[in-house]
């Protein structure tokens, strides 16, 4: 089937759809470094494109089966300042809802599916009534509503759980997309209990839980992929405990063996998830100038810095342990994106904050995928 894109980020939601067989014809985001990647990642000549969605009339788009949005969730996000549907941003919602309208006026071909995309905090948002506004106002316009939250941890090594909502259009024979079954697993969060399982702090600090997510995030590793696993997000410490700075999440420390917390658009400095690793000068080398790798405590002064050596410092933290942060490729890899996208983007121009940022800002391509599988058309001959 064909679709637009809209809110269309580094495309996400053209990834997936694509790889399930569907065809972009067009595209609307503002974001100017969004765009940027976008282009570069993707063929998009000759598609329809806009920058902002306010400015788009409905009975221009071109014909399409499927629009896909996921509307800015910055006014619903518990990170946010959770002005709901009503915020500056959130409320763009109702600019697709307009072009549906403009579309019906017109007498134009209205989409079979509606897909949008947000946090999970919109089934709470106003006590609830902006995740009822939105089931209500696609009804208005004639579409029947599904939705599920699927955590993006069945799919990558990411919790990262997001409401889905398919719209149905009334009379036409689509069909059913939730649940999604993947290997014999439902796709969604069956299990809402987190569960602490061990504690990594001498003091039995609460930063340093690990928190089990066994019955809730099954993930798929690089070298098992066909056989799902129980994996634990394992924050084993935040070396900002005592730090004045009001957000505990710029200093926790993560186990790599385990998922990744839920990427955001790291923006305000430091923010990158932290993991540990071995502390060393040359890491990357395999023939080394000196007998092993070498490393240095926390309050010691740095190697000699050279234009070959990449270095690290120690952190003191029971064992001598380094952190680094994620690399933007690792955060664009936890979002489904092949190595292939990202060269493009990189290479368009793309700095590190803004990759952070559009990896963070970015649906998950496997979950799409998913659910592009199930989006079908049915004949009037043909049977469920």
């Amino acid at each position: 089937m064909k679709f637009i894109d809209m809110f269309a980020g580094i495309g996400g939601f053209r990834s997936g759809l694509e790889q399930a067989g569907h065809t972009c014809v067009g595209y609307i985001e503002f974001d100017k470094f969004a765009r940027k990647s976008y282009q570069a990642i993707y063929n998009t000549k000759g598609e329809y494109t806009a920058h902002d969605i306010r400015e788009v009339n409905g009975k221009e788009l071109p014909e399409a089966d499927i629009w896909t949005f996921g509307s800015p969730c910055q006014d619903i996000s518990i990170a946010g300042k959770q002005k709901g549907l009503q915020g500056s941003r959130s409320s763009l919602f109702f600019e697709v809802m307009r072009m549906l309208d403009e579309r019906k006026e017109a007498k134009k071909l209205l989409p079979s599916y509606l897909i949008m995309e947000n946090v999970k905090a919109l089934l709470s948002s106003s006590q609830g009534w902006d995740f009822a506004t939105v089931l209500i106002e696609m009804e208005k316009r004639g579409y029947d509503p599904e939705w599920s939250l699927i955590n993006s941890a069945q799919v990558v090594p990411q919790n990262r759980e997001r409401i889905y909502i398919v719209g149905h259009f009334r009379g036409r024979r689509t069909a059913q997309v939730f649940p999604i079954r993947r290997q014999g697993t439902d796709l969604v969060r069956t299990n809402p209990k987190i569960e602490v399982v061990g504690n990594t702090s001498p003091t039995g600090h609460k930063s340093q839980n690990v928190i089990s997510s066994i019955g809730i995030s099954p993930t798929l590793t690089a070298t098992d992929y066909k056989h799902p696993k129980q994996v634990a997000i394992k924050q084993i410490g935040n070396y900002m405990v005592n730090s004045k700075r009001k957000n505990p999440e710029a200093g926790r420390i993560y186990d790599p063996t385990g998922l990744s917390p839920t990427l955001n658009t790291m923006q305000g400095g430091n923010r990158q998830p932290k993991i540990i690793v071995r502390a060393c000068i040359t890491p990357g080398r395999v023939t080394k100038r000196q007998n092993g790798r070498r490393f240095k405590n926390q309050d010691e002064p740095s190697f000699t810095l050279s234009c070959q050596d990449r270095h690290g410092v120690l952190l003191k933290k029971g064992n001598n342990v380094q952190i680094r942060k994620l690399t933007p490729l690792e955060c664009w890899r936890l979002q489904g994106f092949s190595d292939a996208q990202f060269k493009k983007a990189r290479e368009a121009g793309i700095s590190d904050s803004q990759l952070y940022k559009q990896a963070g800002n970015a649906v998950t391509v496997p979950v799409i995928k998913e659910i592009g599988k199930k989006l079908k058309l049915f004949d009037a001959r043909e049977d469920f």
